[in-house]
Parts: C-alpha cells; sequence; structure tokens
C-alpha cells in the first residue's frame, strides 16, 4: 500500500483519532434495543474505512481557522451519511457487491431487510448529531449545514448519482454524462465535507466559500477517476472491495470512456485546479492540499 506524506499521516491520525471518538458517543450500543439494528448500525461504521471525507471536515474547518472541537461533530455527520449511502449501494438491487472495506458486506452480514434499516438509521442519525450536538455553533450556521448535507443526499445529490448509475447500466456514456453522474453520487459528499467544515466560520468570506467548493468539485471528480482506475488494476486484497466489478457489470467508468492514460491525465489537472483554488491561503490550508495529492496516488 503506498504510504500517504508523513505530514498528512499525522494529521489523518489525529483526525481519525477525534473522530472514532466521537462516532462511539453517537452511535447506539450494540445490545441497546432493538440490538440487531444497532448492531448492524456500528459494523456498517466502525472499523474500516479511509475516513476521507471526515477528515475534508477538519482540513476544511483548519483552513478557516476553525477549532477542532467544533468540527468532531459536523466530521461525525459527514461519516454516518457515507456509511449509510454504502450500505444501501451495496444492495443487491443496487451495485449488489459482497465486500466492503474488507468485510463482507452489511447485508451479507445481517440480511437485506436489516441492512436497509441500518441505513434509514444512519442517515437519520446524521441530522440528528447535526440538530443536537453541544458545540457553539449558532442556529443560522447549523440550518446551514443541515441544508448542504440534505441536497448533498438527495435526489440532486447521491440519490440522484444512484439513480444515473443505474439508468446508465449497459450504456456507454459520453465524459460530460459521465462526469455529471459522478459529481451527484460521489463527489456531492465531498463537496459537503468541505462547505460544512468551512462554515464552522460563520464569518467567513462567501469568494472564499466558492473557492473552497470549487476545490472540493476537482477532488471529487478526482477521487473517482482514481476508483475507476484502481476498479481496473487494483487488487481485491489492497482495496478491500472487489476489483474488476465495474468492468464485469458493463458500467461506463473513465478508464472505459477516455482510457487509462488520459484519465490518469484528467486526474492530474483536477489536482492542479483544485490547488489553484487554495492559492492565497497559507499552511493552515496545508492538510487540503496534501488530501488532493493523496487522493490521486492512493491505491486503495
Amino acid at each position: 500500500m503506498k504510504t500517504p506524506d508523513p505530514s498528512l499521516q499525522t494529521f489523518m491520525a489525529s483526525c481519525q483519532a477525534r473522530l472514532e471518538k466521537c462516532l462511539t458517543h453517537w452511535l447506539p450500543g450494540a445490545v441497546t434495543h432493538p440490538a440487531t439494528l444497532h448492531e448492524s448500525m456500528r459494523y456498517a461504521v466502525l472499523d474500516g474505512g479511509k475516513r476521507i471525507r471526515p477528515t475534508l471536515v477538519y482540513a476544511s474547518g483548519q483552513a478557516v481557522g476553525s477549532p477542532p472541537e467544533l468540527l468532531d461533530d459536523p466530521a461525525c455527520a459527514i461519516e454516518f451519511m457515507h456509511a449509510y449511502s454504502l450500505v444501501h449501494d451495496d444492495l443487491p438491487a443496487m451495485d449488489d457487491d459482497d465486500l466492503r472495506r474488507g468485510k463482507p458486506s452489511c447485508h451479507k452480514a445481517y440480511g437485506e431487510a436489516t441492512a436497509i434499516l441500518a441505513g434509514d438509521a444512519l442517515q437519520s442519525l446524521a441530522f440528528y448529531v447535526l440538530t443536537h450536538n453541544n458545540t457553539a455553533i449558532d442556529d443560522g450556521t447549523r440550518r446551514r449545514m443541515i441544508e448542504a448535507l440534505a441536497l448533498a443526499a438527495g435526489s440532486r445529490g447521491m440519490a440522484g448519482g444512484q439513480m444515473l448509475d443505474l439508468a446508465a447500466a449497459g450504456q456507454e456514456l459520453d465524459i460530460a454524462e459521465l462526469e455529471d453522474m459522478h459529481i451527484h453520487k460521489t463527489g456531492a459528499l465531498i463537496r459537503c465535507s468541505v462547505i460544512i467544515g468551512a462554515l464552522t466560520n460563520p464569518g467567513l468570506d462567501s469568494s472564499l466559500l466558492d473557492r473552497l467548493d470549487h476545490y472540493a468539485k476537482c477532488i471529487g471528480l478526482a477521487f473517482q477517476i482514481r476508483d475507476d482506475i484502481l476498479d481496473e488494476e487494483g487488487e481485491t486484497g489492497t482495496l478491500g472491495k472487489r476489483s474488476g466489478a465495474d468492468r464485469s457489470l458493463s458500467k461506463s467508468t473513465y478508464p472505459a470512456v477516455i482510457g487509462l492514460d488520459t484519465a490518469r491525465q484528467r486526474a492530474n489537472e483536477l489536482h492542479e485546479e483544485a490547488m489553484e483554488s487554495l492559492s492565497g491561503l497559507g499552511e493552515q490550508a496545508d492538510p487540503l492540499r496534501w488530501i488532493s495529492l493523496y487522493i490521486i496516488e492512493r491505491d486503495r
């Protein structure tokens, strides 16, 4: 496995330590009634994943000068929403994946009905966290966070992207159609992660928020391009999920549409564009820079 930059490793480890504590705080106990549902929720969230999206919350918040204690609950809400999306994406009616984060998918471990309920409950819990956290976030900012997460999860975000993905099965998409699908399916929650982190500074200049949103749009597409490349070249043991899954389902991917070399070039271009969006920001924005590079170089 490619090792991230040591500075990013240190930052990610710090963020993950805070996040795991927060996730455990908000998740119901495994024996809390109804126990099977709560056990499946914990199974889907804990002990796995790169935690890129919540790390982006911390990185974006740091870039605008927010203290980490303001970022813990928003990061937690983002990870609950992401975990919900993975549980539902893996279902037989969706992407039909049996492996996730190096272990059986939630529906393989607990059955389809329980997995659906676990995903539903995790989505609800994400909003509960944003409405019930005790940090010093004013009501106006809290409302903007809830609005951003709702849009990212709904028909103009992940759900809409998944619908486009289902509708595209067996079809050959052009690059514009492919990017439109992934701006929704993958990119929406990545953009929301950056925006929610930045919103913890209520006095943030709107032009800077727009630049951070453009950064997030670029890395969201780059993330999906790298995922598509890894689906072609990666190994199941390293990826933690089945390699070649998209090819076996005849899905349109960046390598399939524009070729592997051009896909790599496009990812690099998006990284450079993301870096340009951060120009003028000081070293407090370095974690955002490190994450962008990591996204296009990762091997899982």
